[in-house]
């Protein structure tokens, strides 16, 4: 780690000496890494550090490493920065405080509370239906916090699928039909009355969970921005639930997001209005993450019968 790096964190900790820890994972197409560096002489023993560093040659594991894709990785990382450093979130939706931020010419360094330090040391590859409650219940109350907020210095439309933003994946694909409605869909969902922040990439790899409890925290806000509440909620189950699991759970789970959201937005919302149109919302929302995979990676797992099903079910409205 460069001196001048280690300098910011040590200036920034109040610490008088650092070590390089556990690298904890290197970051998508290898834009750099995840550390965490331990401390002395402060009262933070640790604290994790997002290293940027935008390669000359990008490496995607399904070769989708064109000049777009690599501007808006860029992008995508200019955005993250300005979310910790200007938008709040408050105890009910815990994310990593952000201690320092800073570009250097090509790479940038965000210094990151550590969570594990603070209590969120689990990780899932699988959960059981009360840790899903737990991440939706996160869900609700971020975007019961956000709600009506616009998206200044985040993406206009939150969510690294976002369709503006995907136009190779779209030409990629085979199935005529979505394609061709895929403008529409994006529209609706893009129309709606009521509108929020969301998280962007809210996938089970993105919890950290409480050993000690339900609570949960979230990390990874490089396609923060925003939209409907939806697309966090679609993209979060289909992250963990195979095409069974989803029609046998996603009716009650869902009733639990809008029970959570009801208790945190404002008393002036019309909460029964937003409520029936986010509902709605749901499969065009899951529709619209369907029609990213079908060009990105068509042999992905998630190209399910559920998804299927709900991509027949918005077609057939789009018609009528």
């Amino acid at each position: 780690m460069k001196q001048e790096y280690r300098d910011l964190v040590l200036h920034t900790c109040g610490a008088s000496s650092l070590r390089v820890g556990a690298k904890i994972q290197t970051l998508w197409s290898g834009y750099g890494e995840i550390v965490r560096l331990h401390l002395e002489g402060c009262g933070r023993p640790s604290v994790v550090v997002k290293h940027v560093q935008f390669p000359q040659e990008a490496e995607h594991p399904g070769g989708w490493n064109t000049d777009r894709s690599h501007a808006r990785k860029v992008r995508s990382y200019q955005v993250e920065t300005h979310w910790y450093q200007n938008y709040a979130a408050d105890r009910s939706c815990r994310i990593p405080a952000c201690l320092a931020a800073r570009s250097y010419g090509d790479e940038m360094l965000m210094v990151l509370e550590d969570l594990d330090v603070a209590g969120y040391d689990q990780r899932r590859t699988s959960v059981e239906v009360e840790e899903i409650k737990a991440c939706l219940s996160w869900l609700a109350h971020f975007h019961a916090l956000f709600l009506g907020v616009a998206p200044e210095g985040l993406w206009p439309v939150g969510t690294y699928w976002h369709l503006e933003t995907r136009p190779d994946e779209l030409d990629a694909m085979d199935d005529g039909e979505l394609k061709a409605a895929a403008g529409d869909i994006d529209r609706v969902l893009n129309e709606c009355r009521f509108k929020t922040i969301v998280h962007g990439d809210a996938k089970l790899a993105n919890f950290c969970f409480s050993g000690s409890g339900p609570d949960v925290a979230a990390v990874d806000f490089q396609y923060v921005g925003g939209g409907c509440g939806m697309k966090d909620v679609v993209y979060f189950l289909g992250s963990c639930m195979d095409e069974k699991e989803c029609e046998r759970r996603v009716p009650g789970l869902l009733d639990h997001y809008f029970t959570e959201l009801e208790a945190f937005v404002k008393k002036d919302v019309d909460f029964n209005a937003l409520e029936k149109e986010w509902r709605e919302m749901f499969a065009f929302a899951w529709t619209d993450f369907h029609r990213f995979l079908l060009g990105w990676m068509p042999g992905h797992w998630k190209i399910n019968r559920y998804s299927k099903q709900l991509t027949k079910e918005v077609l057939h409205k789009l018609k009528h």
